[in-house]
């Protein structure tokens, strides 16, 4: 019986469907596990053959968890809002919903041919209002709470409004966007708009003045990630910087337990390390400058408050307020083309790109140790959410000063004794003399750092700051809140309705509040979002309901928002809803919230070690304060897969010609390299007639061809459309099988590296599969030659050092040498002729995660129970594994001719001997004398003569 992948795969698919194999129930019987993959964007181009490497890694791990009796959660669905919907909706006037709805189709299908054990049951897609409905929810709890710096937690805000009319809010220590003071009676005194204004300062969701990356052809803001070199990677259009007034989550009130979080999870140390810099922890003093000859006064937040008399200049962020208050009348015109400039820089763009910029705003601070006029200078270096917007200059002991006071030809002054005042002397090491304040400096009090370490001096300036009311010691983080705001159509509507210009929260009890109709997907003429074409888009508060715009009157009725939440709103507790997707009353029930806990296993790209990983923690941990999340921190365990990269082809065009000459010719002609589909090459051999076909101008192509071939060129490049590199896992599966194509992106490498796809190797896989199968079934026959036969030594260990090697594999996601085991084991089993039923089923449970649709057939053939799913998976007994034997190679002056059986324990003398008498030995010693004898323990022995 030939190995018929096409007609097994369809079978068990089939089969699978109809018997539920992966439908997952709460079962307090069995341990639980949770697998969870980044689910996908849907979009109309379909997966290749890069996306599935995560999602089969962890498949394998899901079914290796569940043959070891844990009951698995492994679920599945479609982050589904997002620009690139909304893109082709304004270029072809079709409904996003509709295109969504047919992307997600196509990726299903694609799924299912894979034979992924997802429990499609749990599905979620984030446009669904069943879904969303809870992200509206969240939000609106957010909303209704404050974070306690005391308590370390989010608390609802009414304990604010009780609380601010007895005592104001003396001895409040929450987080907040603007440091406020007011007392009782103040309080009482407002109006509901004043106090509404004032609790906008504390809520974890709230309004607020930011600086945002925004496309005017996009009408939108964009996130960091979705702009690229300053435009919008949708579409390639200019991104300005702007203040606008947007919703945030006051994600910064969350800063030190997102990185105490990190200390509790088992991320690799990179990830790990890639979060705490962004977080960005960092313990300073914030001391206030006076500006000269005015009565401004700024603050600045420094780590290094002892370098205060190295300070030579001071720098503005571009975006800072104090910018046109400090711009005196001769440096306007400079300032202002240098802030036009700045607005057409991403944040992204000026952390990583060191150029040196900047201009004179013509204004002066005054050193408060010193009394020195230091210039202000205003630089992109330098960015607005990051401590105050301002920072003081020490160029001799920090870089990008240092460039930029050599760049602007400005003062340098070293603070450390014998100091090398160059780019490569910024390590001040903590045993470090300190030499300040510099000779002819005069220091405020007599105050002098002279003598000290870096370590006491900063303690000291730290101390004398506080003491004298020059400023206050505080940590600080570069995180920033999160922008929630997007002037989109297609993504969550807010549950927000404003009356006298305050946001207010329509009942909870009337969530989800769903996406309107509209008649175009574009901004309105005024500038508004594409909500603003909404006809019926107004708020009834007596009724409860949404009602016609006509209908507001702003004392019953009143405007709804007309931004939509951005795309990270709907991932970021997504993993929840998978545990409890069909319950109507909550996010997640306590029953399923407290059995499946938190996630065990989340897979996914490096691309989301910042955003998604940030914000998706950030909201757990509120859900966790609130009661609605039974665990602070959501992924246990996190890998990130790498990618899968294109296998470029090349044909080659003579100049001037429509003539193509193969790689090995290709220097005797001056010619262009074009990409070709890889789709028409075979082993790097062009299908001519398949070229000729594939685009108009080709139709007469001529080409020189090498043997009878044309040979095309390659590389390894990303796997993208343009560059024709693009595998279809679809045609991966019809020419060899899901179960090949499994199989052959593990064996590709290591799961958390990237490689290069290369079509032509996909043949050993499929080549293995066949001798798998063949071990089974007599060739060329339906005959099962699977029995009862007593198993042998050979085959025992055989068998038992493949289960001990891919049990430890799986553990170390080292899947790569899993497939190489299983190769090696069945090569052995083929020439030992093993028939044995026991230790061949072992072998059909252990390849089951790995190639599920042929175990599962070979499972049903050798009569095993049920799904091979629900097997027990085996443990190696060691016993099978000791070596009573060992074969060591026999070679003469290094060149092995013939191989010898000895006892695993025997001694050299008895090695030595036995070469020396058998007869095959005496070729190669007549009339040779023997110089000396090498014995490799376990390996070989080698014998010298000459």
């Amino acid at each position: 019986m030939e190995y018929n992948f096409t007609d097994i795969e369809r079978k068990w698919q089939r089969r699978w469907v109809e018997q539920h194999t992966y439908k997952v129930k709460e079962d307090k019987d069995k341990k639980k596990f949770y697998v969870l993959n980044m689910f996908p964007y849907p979009s109309g181009a379909g997966l290749h053959v890069g996306h599935p490497l995560g999602y089969i890694a962890s498949d394998i791990y899901a079914r290796y968890k569940r043959l070891q009796g844990f009951n698995v959660l492994n679920p599945m669905g479609y982050d589904a809002y997002g620009l690139p919907a909304e893109q082709y909706a304004i270029q072809t006037g079709q409904h996003p919903a509709i295109t969504t709805d047919a992307n997600i189709k196509r990726y299903r299908e694609q799924l299912d041919k894979i034979g992924f054990s997802f429990d499609w049951d749990r599905e979620i897609r984030t446009c669904d209002p069943e879904y969303y409905h809870w992200t509206q929810w969240a939000f609106q709890k957010m909303f209704n709470s404050y974070y306690c710096n005391d308590s370390k937690k989010a608390r609802p805000i009414d304990e604010l409004t009780d609380a601010f009319p007895k005592y104001g809010n003396e001895g409040l220590n929450a987080a907040c966007s603007e440091e406020l003071h007011f007392t009782a009676d103040e309080w009482n005194s407002w109006d509901e708009k004043r106090r509404q204004e004032v609790l906008m300062n504390y809520r974890i969701a709230y309004l607020g003045e930011t600086m945002v990356n925004w496309c005017p052809q996009l009408g939108t803001v964009l996130a960091n990630d979705e702009v690229v070199d300053g435009v919008s990677e949708r579409g390639g259009y200019p991104v300005v910087q702007k203040k606008m007034r947007q919703w945030c989550l006051r994600v910064s009130a969350y800063a030190q337990r997102l990185l105490d979080g990190l200390e509790t999870i088992d991320w690799t140390e990179s990830l790990k390390e890639t979060q705490k810099n962004w977080i960005g922890r960092s313990e300073g003093t914030e001391m206030l400058f006076k500006v000269a000859d005015s009565d401004i006064d700024f603050t600045i937040f420094t780590t290094r408050a002892d370098t205060i008399f190295g300070v030579t200049f001071m720098v503005l962020a571009p975006e800072s307020e104090l910018v046109d208050q400090l711009t005196t009348g001769e440096q306007r015109a400079a300032v202002d083309e240098y802030i036009a400039y700045v607005k057409k820089r991403t944040e992204r763009d000026r952390i990583s790109d060191h150029r040196v910029t900047g201009v004179f705003s013509g204004s002066y601070a005054v050193n408060p140790f010193t009394g020195d006029k230091i210039p202000v200078w205003i630089s992109e270096y330098v960015l607005a959410g990051y401590g105050t917007g301002a920072i003081m200059a020490v160029p001799a002991h920090d870089s990008r000063d240092y460039a930029f006071a050599r760049h602007f030809n400005l003062p340098i002054v070293p603070l450390i004794e014998g100091a090398d005042v160059s780019e490569q002397s910024f390590d001040a090491k903590e045993g470090v003399v300190m030499n300040s304040p510099a000779e002819g400096k005069t220091a405020i009090d007599g105050f002098s750092l002279n003598g000290l370490t870096v370590k006491e001096a900063i303690a000291k300036t730290k101390e004398f700051v506080k003491a004298h009311d020059m400023g206050r010691v505080k940590v600080n983080f570069r995180l920033r809140d999160a922008i929630f705001s997007r002037q989109r159509y297609w993504g969550e509507p807010f549950p927000v309705y404003y009356k006298e210009g305050m946001p207010y929260m329509i009942p909870e009890e009337c969530l989800p509040l769903e996406l309107p109709e509209v008649a175009k997907f574009l901004p309105t003429e005024t500038g508004e979002p594409p909500l603003g074409h909404a006809t019926r888009w107004a708020w009834d508060t007596k009724n409860n309901k949404v009602v016609d715009n006509a209908l507001i009157d702003n004392v019953i009725v009143f405007p709804l928002e007309l931004n939509t939440m951005p795309g990270f709103a709907g991932s970021s507790a997504y993993y929840l809803r998978y545990m409890d997707p069909h319950n109507h009353e909550a996010l997640v029930g306590k029953e399923a919230d407290g059995y499946w806990k938190s996630v065990d296993l989340y897979v996914g790209g490096t691309e989301h070690a910042t955003g998604h990983l940030i914000y998706s923690r950030f909201w757990n941990k509120f859900l966790f304060d609130c009661g609605y999340s039974c665990k602070e921190e959501p992924f246990g365990k996190l890998v990130n897969q790498g990618m899968i990269q294109g296998r470029s082809n090349f044909v080659y065009r003579i100049k001037d010609t429509n003539t193509f000459v193969s790689l090995g010719l290709k220097d005797n002609y001056d010619t262009t390299p074009i990409h070709v589909d890889v789709n028409i090459v075979s082993g790097d051999v062009l299908d001519v007639e398949a070229f000729k076909a594939w685009r108009p101008e080709y139709n007469d192509a001529e080409f020189v061809l090498e043997d009878g071939k044309y040979v095309c060129g390659w590389a390894v490049e990303k796997m993208s459309k343009s560059m024709y590199n693009v595998v279809n896992p679809d045609m991966i599966v019809g020419k060899y099988g899901a179960d090949t194509l499994r199989l052959y992106e593990m064996f590709l490498g290591p799961v958390e590296q990237s490689k290069p796809w290369d079509t032509n190797g996909i043949d050993g896989c499929h080549r293995f599969l066949k001798k798998f199968w063949g071990l089974f079934y007599k060739r060329g026959t339906d005959e099962l030659t699977v029995n009862d036969s007593e198993a042998t030594p050979e085959q025992l260990k055989s068998v038992h050092k493949l289960i001990k090697k891919v049990t430890q594999d799986i553990e170390n996601f080292s899947y790569n040498t899993s497939i190489s085991a299983f190769m090696i084991c069945v090569n052995e089993l083929t020439q030992l002729k093993c028939t044995n039923r026991e230790l061949l089923r072992t072998l059909v449970v252990l390849i089951a995660p790995f190639a599920p649709h042929i175990a599962e057939e070979l499972w049903e053939a050798t009569g095993g129970e049920g799904s091979v799913c629900d097997a027990q998976w085996p443990v190696h007994d060691e016993k099978y594994l000791v070596e009573t034997s060992v074969k060591l190679g026999v070679a003469f002056n290094g060149k092995c001719r013939f191989d010898m059986m000895f006892a695993a324990d025997a001694d050299n003398k008895t090695v030595e001997a036995a070469v020396m008498v058998d007869e095959r030995s005496q070729k190669y010693l007549e009339g040779k004398q023997i110089v000396k004898v090498i014995i490799v323990p376990k390996r070989m022995v080698n014998i010298v003569v000459k």
